[in-house]
């Protein structure tokens, strides 16, 4: 992943406006009369698919790899807890935005901490 602050802050704004997206699309869609484990299926589903339109001309600017599988990873994980959190009490667009914005920089968070852990390793079986 890149690290110039160009593409930190491309990563960023991509996490941030997909969790944004699928949290608020989620919380709409969602609520208590849903049984959790079929929200989670259908939440992650469709928070992937509702990531594309966000994804694809972002990759364009800045990098189709470093923006493409944090932000399919954004849209897996906030469309699983948004979408079960709002089958168990309702969940306000806000609310639901809100709480997809933070899965956003939590899986940007670890896409950075697993590719400086990956490469560490493989420095050692390739060198």
């Amino acid at each position: 992943m890149e690290t110039r602050p160009y593409f930190v802050l491309g990563d960023l704004l991509a996490n941030c406006l997909a969790g944004l997206l699928v949290g608020a699309a989620m919380a709409a869609l969602f609520g208590p009369g849903w049984n959790m484990i079929v929200a989670m299926f259908v939440g992650m589903a469709l928070g992937m698919v509702l990531c594309l339109p966000v994804a694809l001309p972002l990759g364009a600017l800045f990098g189709a790899m470093e923006v493409m599988v944090p932000v399919m990873t954004t849209g897996m994980v906030a469309g699983m807890v948004v979408s079960m959190n709002a089958s168990t009490a309702p969940v306000s667009l806000g609310g639901g935005a809100e709480l997809g914005v933070y899965c956003g920089l939590g899986t940007l968070a670890a896409c950075y901490v697993a590719n400086i852990w990956i490469r560490g390793r493989a420095s050692r079986w390739t060198s």
